[in-house]
Protein backbone atom coordinates (compact mmCIF):
# COMPACT_ATOMS: atom_id res chain seq x y z
CA UNK A 1 0.00 0.00 0.00
CA UNK A 2 1.33 3.43 -0.89
CA UNK A 3 1.62 6.00 1.87
CA UNK A 4 2.28 9.72 1.95
CA UNK A 5 4.36 10.04 5.07
CA UNK A 6 7.17 11.90 6.80
CA UNK A 7 10.78 10.71 6.59
CA UNK A 8 13.02 12.11 9.31
CA UNK A 9 16.27 13.89 8.59
CA UNK A 10 18.43 16.44 10.34
CA UNK A 11 20.47 15.98 13.49
CA UNK A 12 19.71 15.07 17.07
CA UNK A 13 17.00 17.36 18.50
CA UNK A 14 16.89 19.33 15.21
CA UNK A 15 14.47 17.35 13.01
CA UNK A 16 13.65 18.15 9.41
CA UNK A 17 11.17 15.95 7.59
CA UNK A 18 10.69 15.07 3.93
CA UNK A 19 7.17 14.32 2.74
CA UNK A 20 7.61 11.17 0.67
CA UNK A 21 5.58 8.59 -1.19
CA UNK A 22 6.66 5.16 0.00
CA UNK A 23 5.43 1.61 0.26
CA UNK A 24 4.09 1.02 3.76
CA UNK A 25 6.43 -1.98 4.16
CA UNK A 26 9.57 0.15 3.76
CA UNK A 27 11.41 1.61 6.75
CA UNK A 28 10.46 5.10 7.90
CA UNK A 29 13.70 6.70 6.75
CA UNK A 30 14.45 4.05 4.14
CA UNK A 31 13.59 3.61 0.52
CA UNK A 32 10.88 5.81 -0.97
CA UNK A 33 9.36 6.31 -4.41
CA UNK A 34 9.32 10.10 -4.62
CA UNK A 35 9.95 13.15 -2.45
CA UNK A 36 6.97 15.50 -2.70
CA UNK A 37 7.74 18.09 -0.03
CA UNK A 38 9.39 19.01 3.26
CA UNK A 39 8.36 20.02 6.77
CA UNK A 40 10.46 21.90 9.34
CA UNK A 41 8.69 21.81 12.73
CA UNK A 42 11.23 24.12 14.37
CA UNK A 43 10.12 27.17 12.41
CA UNK A 44 7.11 29.21 13.58
CA UNK A 45 3.79 28.44 11.95
CA UNK A 46 3.62 31.86 10.28
CA UNK A 47 6.75 31.32 8.14
CA UNK A 48 6.15 29.90 4.70
CA UNK A 49 9.55 28.12 4.78
CA UNK A 50 8.10 25.76 7.41
CA UNK A 51 6.27 23.63 4.81
CA UNK A 52 6.99 23.11 1.13
CA UNK A 53 4.78 20.87 -0.97
CA UNK A 54 4.57 19.92 -4.64
CA UNK A 55 0.80 20.16 -5.04
CA UNK A 56 0.54 18.57 -8.49
CA UNK A 57 2.56 15.49 -7.51
CA UNK A 58 0.65 15.07 -4.25
CA UNK A 59 -2.68 15.23 -6.08
CA UNK A 60 -1.36 12.68 -8.58
CA UNK A 61 -0.34 10.23 -5.85
CA UNK A 62 -3.62 10.71 -3.97
CA UNK A 63 -5.36 9.86 -7.27
CA UNK A 64 -3.24 6.70 -7.50
CA UNK A 65 -4.56 5.59 -4.12
CA UNK A 66 -1.78 6.70 -1.78
CA UNK A 67 -3.06 7.17 1.78
CA UNK A 68 -1.62 10.02 3.88
CA UNK A 69 -0.67 9.38 7.49
CA UNK A 70 -2.53 11.41 10.12
CA UNK A 71 0.24 14.02 10.41
CA UNK A 72 0.60 14.40 6.63
CA UNK A 73 -3.19 14.57 6.26
CA UNK A 74 -3.22 17.47 8.72
CA UNK A 75 -0.42 19.25 6.80
CA UNK A 76 -2.26 18.72 3.50
CA UNK A 77 -5.51 19.94 5.06
CA UNK A 78 -3.84 23.14 6.27
CA UNK A 79 -2.55 23.73 2.72
CA UNK A 80 -5.98 22.93 1.22
CA UNK A 81 -4.74 19.99 -0.86
CA UNK A 82 -7.35 17.70 0.69
CA UNK A 83 -10.22 18.04 3.18
CA UNK A 84 -9.11 18.67 6.74
CA UNK A 85 -9.25 15.48 8.83
CA UNK A 86 -11.56 15.32 11.84
CA UNK A 87 -9.98 16.77 14.96
CA UNK A 88 -9.20 14.27 17.62
CA UNK A 89 -10.10 15.70 20.98
CA UNK A 90 -8.36 14.62 24.17
CA UNK A 91 -9.17 17.31 26.74
CA UNK A 92 -7.31 15.38 29.46
CA UNK A 93 -4.00 15.77 27.62
CA UNK A 94 -3.85 19.50 28.32
CA UNK A 95 -4.14 18.92 32.08
CA UNK A 96 -0.97 17.95 33.99
CA UNK A 97 -1.03 14.35 35.22
CA UNK A 98 -1.03 15.33 38.90
CA UNK A 99 -4.10 17.52 38.40
CA UNK A 100 -5.87 14.78 36.41
CA UNK A 101 -5.72 12.47 39.41
CA UNK A 102 -7.06 15.20 41.72
CA UNK A 103 -9.94 15.97 39.38
CA UNK A 104 -10.65 12.29 38.95
CA UNK A 105 -10.97 11.80 42.70
CA UNK A 106 -13.32 14.80 42.99
CA UNK A 107 -15.46 13.47 40.16
CA UNK A 108 -15.47 10.05 41.78
CA UNK A 109 -16.78 11.58 45.02
CA UNK A 110 -19.57 13.32 43.10
CA UNK A 111 -20.48 10.05 41.36
CA UNK A 112 -20.38 8.10 44.64
CA UNK A 113 -23.02 10.33 46.26
CA UNK A 114 -25.86 9.13 43.96
CA UNK A 115 -24.52 5.58 44.20
CA UNK A 116 -24.62 5.77 47.99
CA UNK A 117 -28.36 6.50 47.84
CA UNK A 118 -28.83 3.53 45.56
CA UNK A 119 -26.81 1.31 47.93
CA UNK A 120 -29.11 2.23 50.82
CA UNK A 121 -32.02 0.92 48.79
CA UNK A 122 -30.13 -2.29 47.98
CA UNK A 123 -29.02 -2.82 51.58
CA UNK A 124 -31.81 -5.33 52.50
CA UNK A 125 -30.76 -7.55 49.60
CA UNK A 126 -27.17 -7.57 50.87
CA UNK A 127 -28.33 -8.49 54.39
CA UNK A 128 -30.30 -11.41 53.00
CA UNK A 129 -27.18 -12.69 51.30
CA UNK A 130 -25.26 -12.41 54.57
CA UNK A 131 -27.86 -14.63 56.24
CA UNK A 132 -27.38 -17.28 53.57
CA UNK A 133 -23.62 -17.30 54.05
CA UNK A 134 -23.67 -18.98 57.53
CA UNK A 135 -25.62 -21.91 56.04
CA UNK A 136 -22.74 -22.57 53.70
CA UNK A 137 -20.31 -22.36 56.61
CA UNK A 138 -22.45 -24.85 58.54
CA UNK A 139 -22.10 -27.32 55.69
CA UNK A 140 -18.34 -26.93 55.89
CA UNK A 141 -18.48 -27.71 59.59
CA UNK A 142 -20.48 -30.88 58.90
CA UNK A 143 -17.83 -32.19 56.55
CA UNK A 144 -15.20 -32.64 59.32
CA UNK A 145 -17.82 -34.45 61.44
CA UNK A 146 -18.41 -36.91 58.60
CA UNK A 147 -14.66 -37.50 58.34
CA UNK A 148 -14.51 -38.08 62.12
CA UNK A 149 -17.29 -40.68 61.86
CA UNK A 150 -15.40 -42.50 59.10
CA UNK A 151 -12.30 -42.60 61.29
CA UNK A 152 -14.31 -44.01 64.22
CA UNK A 153 -15.68 -46.83 62.03
CA UNK A 154 -12.15 -47.92 61.11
Amino acid sequence: MLKLRLSRGGTKKRPVYKVVVADSRFARDGRFIEKVGFFNPLLPKEKKERIGLEAERIKYWLGQGAQPTTRVARILGENELMPMPANRNNPQKAIPKKDRKKEGSEEAKKEEAPKADAKKEEAPKVEAKKEEAPKVEAKKEEAPKAEAKKEEKK
